[in-house]
């Protein structure tokens, strides 16, 4: 017999452990929150998380694609 676990009824953080902050937009390209909006997830309230997590996909086209990095240079190896 198992025991049901008890959650809170709270949404759920967005972020996905990619915790790399843009240096011109200054928001996270794994979440796409702002540092102030990260640090405060916890103290906010259930509507302000909501008014956070409808935001979001609207910031996306506001960070440019990177260019280098490991993909870059795995390309650059198969040549």
């Amino acid at each position: 017999m198992s025991v049901p676990v008890w959650t809170r009824d709270e949404i759920e953080s967005p972020c996905v452990n990619i915790c790399v902050i843009h240096p011109a937009e200054r928001i996270c390209t794994g979440c796409l929150r702002s540092i102030d909006e990260i640090t405060q997830w916890s103290r906010m309230s259930k509507e302000a998380r909501r008014a956070v997590m409808e935001d979001l996909p609207g910031r996306a086209p506001r960070l440019k694609k990177r260019r280098g990095g490991r993909a870059a240079r795995l390309a650059k190896t198969q040549e």
